[in-house]
């Protein structure tokens, strides 16, 4: 019996791991912006005629809706269950996709990639990884958290060589269309293995009820008890800083690596997801060990390192072996936080409502996105080159280290078993 129930949590983990690698398209946009980019050079009756100042804004709203959208969904997955919630995900990604494939318009791409996109993003996402967490014990929770987010960091590897693939062939409008449909079907057959466990379940290798388990100091916060707390303030800031100044190279880095490496660009994405994808399972599986406070504090202080290496590396013409460990590793670091954050989310304030307080929590990510891509387009339009913001970025990044001394440091070990009500499955 324990064994199958073991087998049902892996199904629903490596599902939303599924899910997540359909979703993480939103990490190939330097593709399609070095695309539109072209284009808009290029010129001609049927080229994008956009400002070049606002050519990553579908991208920085997408970011910015899915975050917020991931308060919805969440509160939706809590209530309705992960399945049907996923569903609407899928959905709406299609539709955004479709909407694109029809137009090179600046505002019905905001409408598709950045509005539609974004929030099924968030719904799809805010699907994947609670049904997966309550089927394991709290000493797995940083693991199958990285498990699960790993699949978001890793799909450039293979929808970057599809995707330059299909820009060279059928061109951007088609290329979109054929996306759009296919992780619709992708996502929403995924959809139906997403079931959480039964009432009263508890995951083999937990603390049994009332055993002498030291608790954590907040247990299944609702989310108004959650926002009047001063860790998810602390957290929100460092998440924010972290996530942004991850985005605002991930977003641009097709462009960086086109100088040194031509129409192979797309590798320099792709092994960048080798990296994303192995800092979400590293830093999950480390922080089940010395505890999220340490982990979240090696990874500010080696991306503020990361970014004054920036500097030099994408300064004149890029070595190419160097801006793809470049690449790589800042690709870990940020990898790391999308494991981290839902981990001290669980840890801190519960299973119960961890859909729609994880949800306020992510709306750092987006605004960060939001934020740090913008500003760090504007200064590159202004100066040439990522420089001053690199700079920026590390010093954001060391401050947001110190502010790690402020929480609480809290290992799985020490939580006991939170059992939430199942919901519909």
């Amino acid at each position: 019996m324990a064994q199958t129930e073991t087998n049902k949590g892996w199904i629903v983990t490596l599902s939303g791991t599924g899910i997540n690698l359909a979703l993480g398209i939103l990490y190939t946009w330097s593709i399609f912006k070095s695309a539109i980019s072209d284009s808009i050079k290029k010129g001609g009756p049927d080229a994008f005629a956009w400002d070049k100042a606002s050519i990553n804004d579908p991208y920085a709203l997408s970011c910015l809706l899915f975050a917020f959208a991931m308060i919805i969904a969440g509160k939706l997955q809590d209530k309705i269950g992960p399945r049907y919630t996923a569903m609407i995900g899928g959905v709406l990604v299609g539709s955004g996709f479709i909407i694109c494939s029809q137009t090179n318009s600046y505002a019905l791409w905001i409408l598709g990639f950045g509005v539609l996109f974004g929030m099924g993003m968030g719904f799809g996402y805010s699907s994947a990884t609670p049904p997966a967490l309550k089927w394991f014990p709290p000493a797995k929770t940083g693991m199958i958290a990285g498990i699960v987010v790993a699949g978001f960091g890793l799909a450039p590897i293979y929808i970057a060589p599809l995707a330059s693939f299909l820009l060279g062939k059928f061109g951007i409008q088609n290329s979109m269309l054929y996306l759009g449909i296919g992780f619709t079907v992708v996502v929403c057959g995924l959809s139906n293995l997403l079931i959480n466990p039964p009432q009263g379940y508890v995951p083999g290798g937990a603390p049994a009820p009332g055993s002498a388990v030291k608790k954590a100091a907040a247990v299944d916060l609702t989310p108004s008890q959650l926002l009047s707390t001063v860790e998810f303030y602390i957290l929100w800031t460092i998440y924010f800083i972290g996530a942004g100044a991850g985005l605002m190279v991930i977003g641009s880095v097709a462009g960086l690596a086109k100088k040194s490496m031509g129409t192979s660009a797309f590798i320099a994405v792709a092994v960048m997801a080798v990296g994303n994808a192995g800092g979400r399972v590293v830093a999950g599986v480390l922080s089940d060990k010395i505890g999220r406070r340490t982990t979240l504090l090696l990874v500010c202080l080696f991306q503020a390192a990361l970014m004054i290496a920036a500097v030099f590396i994408t300064t004149g013409a890029p070595n190419a072996v160097l801006l793809v460990l470049l690449a790589t590793f800042i690709g870990f670091n940020y990898g790391a936080n999308l494991c981290l954050f839902p981990s001290y989310a669980k840890d801190l304030w519960g299973l119960k409502n961890f859909g729609i307080n994880y949800g306020c929590l992510f709306t750092a990510w987006g605004v960060g996105g939001l934020v740090l891509v913008r500003v760090a387009e504007m200064l590159k339009v202004a100066s040439g080159d990522f420089t001053s913001s690199f700079y920026a970025a590390c010093g954001l990044l060391i401050f947001a280290a110190l502010l790690t001394f402020a929480l609480k440091d809290r290992k799985a070990e020490s939580v006991a078993p939170q059992l939430a009500p199942s919901g519909n499955n």
